[in-house]
């Protein structure tokens, strides 16, 4: 996680013509319960690509996969705005519990028999996510012209969702991808500068929000072995522990490569933001799509990985998914770096880059090879972090232009105020 959530939360004072500070809170149980069933809606979007593993295959679980994101990640934001205790929140979200449990169920066959099962289970959760803003617009937690702005793009989105679900085929995935493009775009750029005024961000609890997806989506790469190891049906052999040892030292790395060091400094980097809202929205809501996507393919491919013959070659979708998958993660990581921090990280993208060539060129090496190489540069990229710092690069600071005459960050404010 990326905060104490037992810390004492202390507010300064407020200072003259400013704004006083947003009052920072922990995330609450009802949260994490939300959380956990998401934790099986992902472990269907996993299911989804280890089935078949074919290119049309790849493409549903990962529209599947961004649509499951959306939603996860606009109820990070309208519960930011929302305190910790407040009895409509829990209410909400427990009713929601139940929506996008029936969006899991229905996930493995959304593209088949159970698509409008899917649309509507998914519409009724984005149908309350927009309730819940126009309650916070009451309160004075968020902007209503912002919120409006984005929800006609949401509306005509989730309309072409429920649209392609009386489709089948091809027309279906096609509408369905246009629809989530329209709904990722209205506030990325739509009404982009709208967007800014959406509502005052309570830094640490959303940070840490982000931080939790990321450790689900990793704790299902590594049930993912366990789940391959289970399935081989075959004794549990040296080869075979070892192999799945590798893996699971490859999911720490890409653990390693996350919290340490970055994800706090993404943290204060964002609390002294001058565009919290807007840096908060590219950072988090959509390049961790990227690294989310990058952990659930590579949960795919491990999972291959150990459920084959390891002393034969990969298959070619399980060898692009098992190096491609950390490969985008890596791709990922350093674009949020990027953004955020403004600074550049040739060492993961070094990494990732070998990673690729490694699937290029590996088609006649065995797969516990392939494994073997894959854990060995991902364990180099931490240790040149442990010994060089962050990334393991050295560091190229910007200001928020990108003019890079920006100065390192200081440390957090108290009780993480936005400053």
């Amino acid at each position: 996680m990326t905060a104490d959530r037992s810390a004492a939360l202390v507010e300064p004072e407020p200072t003259a013509g400013r704004e006083p500070p947003v009052v920072e809170r922990v995330t609450s149980s009802v949260e994490l319960l939300w959380d956990l069933v998401f934790v099986f809606a992902v472990t269907q979007v996993t299911t989804l690509l280890a089935r078949h593993t074919s290119w049309e295959r790849f493409g549903e679980a990962m529209l599947a996969l961004a649509i499951i994101w959306w939603a996860w990640s606009a109820f990070v934001w309208v519960s930011n705005a929302f305190p910790a205790d407040s009895p409509a929140l829990r209410g909400y979200l427990l009713t929601c519990t139940v929506l996008i449990f029936i969006v899991g169920l229905a996930l493995p066959h959304a593209f088949g028999s159970d698509g409008l099962l899917f649309a509507c289970a998914y519409t009724a959760v984005r149908l309350v996510h927009l309730k819940m803003y126009t309650d916070a617009s009451v309160q004075g937690r968020a902007r209503r012209d912002s919120i409006s702005a984005f929800t006609a793009s949401s509306i005509v989105g989730m309309a072409l969702l429920i649209g392609g679900a009386l489709l089948s085929g091809w027309p279906r995935a096609a509408l369905w991808t246009v629809g989530i493009g329209i709904d990722y775009a209205g506030p990325a750029w739509l009404t982009r500068d709208r967007l800014r005024g959406l509502q005052r961000v309570a830094v640490a609890h959303f940070a840490d929000r982000y931080g939790d997806f990321v450790i689900i989506c990793l704790g299902e790469s590594i049930v993912s072995i366990g789940v391959g190891v289970d399935a081989a049906d075959r004794r549990l052999s040296a080869g075979l522990v070892t192999a799945a040892a590798l893996g699971l030292l490859i999911a720490l790395g890409m653990w390693w490569t996350y919290f340490h060091q970055l994800a706090e400094r993404a943290q204060a980097r964002l609390r002294e933001h001058d565009d919290p809202v807007l840096a908060a929205a590219d950072s988090f809501s959509y390049l961790h799509l990227v690294i989310v996507a990058g952990i659930i393919v590579f949960a795919g491919g491990v999972r291959l990985v150990v459920h084959g013959k390891l002393g034969a070659p990969m298959s070619t979708a399980g060898r692009l998914a098992f190096c491609g998958g950390v490969a985008i993660y890596l791709g990922g990581v350093s674009a949020f770096r990027l953004r955020l921090l403004g600074e550049h990280s040739p060492g993961r993208l070094v990494v990732a880059v070998a990673l690729l060539v490694l699937f290029v060129v590996g088609s006649a090496f065995a797969a516990w090879l392939i494994t073997l190489l894959s854990a060995l540069l991902i364990l180099s990229l931490c240790a040149a972090e442990l010994a060089l710092g962050d990334g393991g690069d050295a560091t190229v600071n910007r200001g928020d232009d990108g003019s890079g005459n920006g100065q390192r960050e200081r440390s957090t404010a108290p009780g993480g105020a936005v400053r």
